[in-house]
């Protein structure tokens, strides 16, 4: 008889890889000055559209908390990396916007952070196994992630 199938191991695993290759992604960005909350920050906004976002969208993308979120804006406005612009259709709410110089900034960055995903994570894997874990991640996050307007 099979043995029944470890439910929790892929979980385990996944959070004991995250642990691991992200300190030596950190370090990969520090070079650049550029901790890996504020890259997290940068790279989203830099993909919305008019490289912008509500707060609470970029709350809702980053992988920080709310709370982690607007102190990561208020350190990358007083860097020039981004600006708070007020919502004309809803004065209560702000956009982040990307400025020329976060932008600047990010694409600097981008082949570290990219060269440190490759040595750290994805050079351990063939294409089959990143098809694999890369539609099975999509689809748990498609079934719990609030979806993106």
């Amino acid at each position: 008889m099979a043995e029944p199938l470890d439910r929790v191991l892929p979980w385990a695993l996944l959070l004991r890889v995250h642990a691991a290759v992200l300190p030596r992604l950190e370090r990969a960005l520090a070079a650049h000055a550029l901790p890996l909350a504020w890259y997290d920050v940068l790279l989203e906004l830099n993909s919305a559209p008019g490289r912008r976002l509500r707060m609470s969208e970029l709350g809702s993308r980053v992988v920080l908390s709310r709370e982690r979120v607007s102190r990561v804006v208020d350190e990358l406005e007083r860097a020039g990396l981004v600006r708070r612009e007020p919502n004309p259709d809803d004065r209560r709410s702000l956009f982040a916007v990307l400025t020329e110089e976060g932008r600047g900034r990010l694409r600097a960055a981008a082949p570290a952070y990219l060269a440190g995903i490759e040595e750290h994570y994805t050079r351990h894997l063939d294409d089959e196994e990143i098809g694999v874990l890369s539609r099975a991640l999509a689809r748990v996050l498609e079934a719990e992630e609030p979806p993106r307007r």
